[in-house]
Parts: C-alpha cells; sequence; structure tokens
C-alpha cells in the first residue's frame, strides 16, 4: 500500500484476519433536515442514546480492534453536543476522523473547532442542483447551506467530499452538479444508489428503477473521465456496479473488479444507542449483534452470527438471476443493504450492470414494484417485487440508434 493511500484501504491481510478497518458511527439520530430518501427516519434522537463516557470507552475499543478509519454520521453529527470531543477523543487514540453532513446550520466557527479538534475530512450530502436538493432535503436553503460550507471547508483547509443519492430524477442534473461541486473545491465525489429504506419507501417514485442502470453507468463514466482532468474523483458506493465495462475505470487498476460485499468483514456499522452492525445501513431487525453496552465489542465482532455471515460466505444463500452469474463466487450478489431492504433477504440483487447488460441481450429488463410499506422504525423496510419484462420497442430502437 502506497503512502498516499487512505488508510482505509484494505489490504489482504485485513481481509484474511476480518480486521474491523473502517467504523461508520451514527452518534445520534437527531436532525435538522427531513430527507425524502433517508433510510434510518432521522429526525429526533434516540431514545437511549450512549453517553459520552460510553463513547469515550467504545473509541478505545474500536482503537484495540485495530480500527484505522472513523466517520461520523447522523441524523447530523453535529447536533450532538459532545461530537467534538468525539473527534478529538478518535484522533488522540490513533485514528483518521471523517465526518458526513447534510451541512444545514453547519457554522464555519464549528468547521473551525472541528479542524482544531482533528478532523480531517467533511462528506457534504448534494443530491441535485438547488430546486431538486432543497425538495429531497426536505428544507429550503439547504442547497446553499451545503455550497457555503464546502466554500468555508476551502477556506479552512479542510478535505471536503460531495456525496449524491442517485435518485430517478438526478440524471439530467450530474453533469452540471459536477461543474458546481469541482467549483466549490471538492476533491471527491461518491455516488450511490438510494435504497428502498425508511422514507425512501414512503416515496418510492424516487428510486431508479434498475433497467435505468443501462444509462446510468456510461454517464457516470464520462462524469469520472471528466472529473479527473477537473481534479474531481468520482468514487462508486458500494451499490454502482457491478462487472460492468467500466468497474475497472471507477475502482482503479490496483483493484479491479468489485470485490464483494465487505459488511462485517472490514466495515462496523454502529447506532447511537449502541446497536452493532456489520454495516450502518442494514436493517437493524434482521442484522444487529446486539448492544456494545451488553458486550465488549472485540467479543461481539469476533462471535455474532449477524456479523458472521459475510466471512465464510459463499454462494448458497443467492437466489433469482444471481445464483447462475458467471461472477458469483465473487460478487456473492453485490451490496447486501440493496438487495435485503427491497426483498427482505440478501442474494439477489437487480441493480447491477453486468445483469442489465446480459438481460438486454435477450431482449428483457427488469422493474421493481412495492408491495407493503416500511414500518416508522428507523432502518425499516418494505418489500418489492420484481418483476421480468420485455424492453419497450421504442427503447431498443433508441439504443440501436
Amino acid at each position: 500500500m502506497s503512502d498516499d493511500s487512505p488508510r482505509r484501504r484494505v489490504t489482504l491481510r485485513d481481509q484474511l484476519d476480518c480486521v474491523p478497518v473502517y467504523v461508520v458511527w451514527e452518534i445520534t439520530l437527531g436532525c435538522n433536515l427531513k430527507c425524502l430518501h433517508c433510510g434510518s427516519r432521522a429526525g429526533h434522537k434516540r431514545a437511549a442514546e450512549l453517553s459520552t463516557a460510553e463513547c469515550l470507552d467504545v473509541i478505545r475499543q474500536l482503537a484495540d480492534l485495530g480500527t484505522r478509519e472513523i466517520s461520523l454520521i447522523g441524523g447530523e453529527a453535529f447536533v450532538r453536543k459532545d461530537w467534538l470531543t468525539l473527534v478529538r477523543a478518535v484522533r488522540e487514540a490513533g485514528m483518521d476522523c471523517t465526518m458526513q453532513t447534510g451541512a444545514y446550520k453547519l457554522s464555519e466557527a464549528m468547521l473551525e473547532a472541528a479542524a482544531q479538534a482533528g478532523l480531517q475530512g467533511l462528506g457534504v450530502s448534494i443530491d441535485g442542483l438547488q430546486p431538486l436538493h432543497d425538495h429531497l432535503r426536505g428544507v429550503p436553503g439547504s442547497y446553499a447551506e451545503a455550497l457555503r460550507v464546502l466554500d468555508a471547508c476551502r477556506r479552512l483547509g479542510l478535505i471536503a467530499s460531495v456525496n449524491t443519492q442517485i435518485t430517478a430524477t438526478v440524471m439530467p442534473e450530474l453533469g452540471a452538479l459536477m461543474d458546481v461541486i469541482s467549483d466549490a473545491g471538492a476533491k471527491y465525489w461518491q455516488v450511490q444508489l438510494t435504497v428502498a429504506m425508511g422514507n425512501a419507501v414512503d416515496h418510492d417514485e424516487i428510486l431508479l428503477q434498475p433497467y435505468d442502470l443501462a444509462t446510468l453507468m456510461p454517464l457516470l463514466a464520462q462524469l469520472h473521465e471528466r472529473g479527473r482532468e477537473q481534479g474531481l474523483l468520482l468514487l462508486p458506493g458500494n451499490n454502482i456496479g457491478y462487472f460492468g465495462p467500466y468497474d475497472a475505470l471507477w475502482r482503479g487498476p490496483d483493484r479491479g473488479h468489485y470485490p464483494g460485499c465487505p459488511a462485517g468483514q472490514n466495515v462496523i456499522g454502529l447506532e447511537a444507542d449502541g446497536a452493532l452492525k456489520g454495516c450502518p445501513s442494514l436493517a437493524t431487525e434482521r442484522y444487529s449483534a446486539g448492544s456494545v453496552r451488553d458486550a465488549p465489542i472485540a467479543e461481539l465482532w469476533a462471535s455474532h452470527p449477524a456479523l458472521q455471515f459475510n466471512r465464510e460466505r459463499g454462494v448458497a444463500d443467492l437466489w433469482g438471476h444471481c445464483a447462475t452469474c458467471y461472477y458469483a463466487e465473487v460478487c456473492r450478489g453485490g451490496c447486501t443493504w440493496t438487495a435485503d431492504s427491497l426483498f427482505g433477504r440478501r442474494g439477489n440483487n437487480p441493480y447491477c450492470h453486468h445483469r442489465v447488460l446480459k438481460l438486454a441481450e435477450r431482449g428483457v429488463r427488469e422493474r421493481v414494484v412495492k408491495l407493503a410499506d416500511a414500518g416508522d422504525s428507523p432502518f425499516a423496510t418494505g418489500l418489492f417485487e420484481l418483476i421480468e419484462e420485455p424492453i419497450p420497442a421504442t427503447e431498443s430502437l433508441a439504443a440501436a440508434l
């Protein structure tokens, strides 16, 4: 691993030893935005969020386990009053500390204090140009606030990145949005598909259809190459892929294609009340390993079944198209979160570029249709049906042209 590689870059040794290199920690569920796509239904803090003392003990335990980076999230992380104490403690424990934010009402004084506490990078969520972003985030002015915070990061010398949810309506805006992000001084732009969880199930019209990947993936490849010319690196989230013609382009020649879901192998998700998961986005009901209040993290990490499912995982739990795929043993159904949120079980992920292209060779495509709403709890999922249908003749003609 080169000296300028991110410390969270997973090595072969990390994979073999199952080191929890990267931890995404929801330090509060309190939030000042009302996002239509929020999987955790953030807004009010949880009933029994960890105390400062408990959080400091969690930081100690994670450092002992070999964690190299902790990313603080919410809700909105800075809504928690002791967030700067936690940033400082993470850094003093020898780990990198970053934070993801909606940026609404994050003042420059708070940013300066965070930089002094040791915060190394800030990821700002921007989900489209102003009208679309403000609509999705549920608060007028949130787009302007996000740009203000990016500008403040540039002045303070704080490395800034942008995270964008790919919804059904954002694709036409991505090119213009890239220019805005680049002009604002961001160095990295991570995109991920909006997943059918929580509020996004209530507003399923914002969800991309699997067949939309035939348009999205070439567009992202073009933007990736254009971004490099502008000094902006477009990065794919874990549910962008897989095994299509552009995978090596944005994952890098040293990494190649998508390596499979890392949940419970090299990633930990931690909720504000202490619930531990192999990925921060997974449904708590099905994937919680219990609370850090009840057992040491090392004990849960080493032995709890909810964290073990990926470590010795083969192809036995694959079903549908994924069970017959050429890449099944490597990919193992792609992003667990995406498939599990749709169908209540992992192992069949229709949001796969390779799959879309293979189906198109037969003249068919897949569409997801909601059957049941999600519950009111954080990380609740509904139920969707997967329909295979002929590609409309008009679309086949357009592709040929």
